[in-house]
């Protein structure tokens, strides 16, 4: 099974998801809101926190033609993309400071970038990941760069058609970088339940030979929990301390207790799902002995008949196998038989 490395953490193979706080616009253009919410991720439990690396220049540019207006039934919609994401990038010169608050923290820190120049910054900070956004799955000369510094490549596969995908993936090997991760996304936000299509999370990790996880938009933690089920080696939500403190997407963002929640239920599958094993544990074998197995349950005296009367599978399982039931009936007692006691080799002739 494929493993990644971010910084000093393993991705995949036996490890537990790498949880992910996603802060996107939460902080609201307040830094202080900003390291608040790394300490409340840290302590609902998440590994890592993930920072978007942009301007609103760097993304597009202030025009009011049509395309560039939000009219598509979005949470967004009657604004333009220039004046949305200058309300919800997160100021560079901040960046550095988070990810050494979430170090403190123990916890990893990475980001998206949006473009070579943002590639270039997250280099100089020293991130472990560049994370590549939905709508960026496409630009596959922005991804090759970022593969060419050789960290792992987290792409969300959100607005990808199969070969998109494909080409993403390839962008990365052919710059020589095999440290990929997919995410199962859907680029609606919120994302009703019905579009999430988990059963695609595992089966991108198995068609293009990678890590495979979720990065989710949709109402709660039932999703990222069958996604842990499902074998999700990273799971990406977005954390806010209030959603009603508004902001450009707290209305998809968990609270912090609500993201504890999602953690200790996602922790409490992977314990279940366990291995492949058809051995035993130590409990199992214990409660074995509570079994059913064959007793003596009349007295039988010496060379007397073994019946179906006097014989019989019951609990508890300290005697023969009750597979052994046709073959010891219609055999003689080899010496006297006490009712309740278990039947066993050498009683009978």
């Amino acid at each position: 099974m494929r493993t990644v490395s971010i910084g000093d953490r393993e991705v995949g193979g036996d490890a537990p998801a790498m949880i992910v706080a996603e802060l996107s616009g939460n902080h609201n253009q307040d830094f202080g809101r900003a390291v608040e919410l790394i300490h409340a991720a840290h302590e609902a439990g998440a590994d890592a926190i993930k920072l978007q690396t942009y301007t609103a220049d760097t993304i597009t540019i202030d025009s009011d033609k049509p395309y560039f207006r939000l009219d598509h039934g979005t949470i967004w919609d009657g604004t333009t993309l220039y004046s949305l994401y200058q309300q919800a990038y997160t100021p560079w010169d901040w960046q550095p400071k988070l990810c050494e608050e979430a170090k403190k923290l123990g916890m990893l820190c990475f980001s998206s970038p949006f473009d070579r120049t943002a590639v270039d910054f997250m280099e100089e900070t020293g991130m472990p990941a560049f994370k590549i956004a939905s709508f960026e799955i496409t630009d596959v000369p922005l991804i090759r760069y970022a593969a060419s510094k050789h960290k792992p490549v987290i792409l969300a596969t959100g607005i990808a058609e199969a070969a998109e995908i494909r080409a993403a993936v390839d962008a990365c090997r052919q710059a020589g970088n095999d440290d990929v991760i997919l995410l199962k996304c859907v680029s609606a936000y919120p994302t009703p339940y019905e579009e999430v299509n988990l059963r695609m999370m595992p089966a991108l990790g198995e068609t293009y030979d990678t890590v495979s996880g979720l990065s989710d938009h949709t109402p709660g933690s039932a999703v990222a929990v069958a996604a842990a089920a499902l074998g999700a080696k990273m799971i990406e939500k977005h954390l806010t301390l209030r959603r009603a403190d508004g902001g450009p997407d707290s209305a998809f963002s968990m609270e912090p207790e609500e993201f504890a929640r999602m953690i200790r239920e996602v922790r409490i599958v992977e314990k279940a799902l366990g291995k492949r094993d058809y051995a035993l544990t130590d409990r199992q074998r214990t409660e074995r002995s509570l079994s059913r197995s064959l007793f003596v349950v009349q007295d039988i005296a010496e060379g007397e008949l073994l019946s179906p009367e006097n014989i019989r599978s019951i609990r508890p399982g300290d005697g023969l196998p009750p597979a052994r039931l046709d073959e010891v009936i219609g055999r003689r007692a080899a010496k006297k038989l006490e009712r309740g006691e278990p039947l066993r080799e050498g009683d009978f002739r």
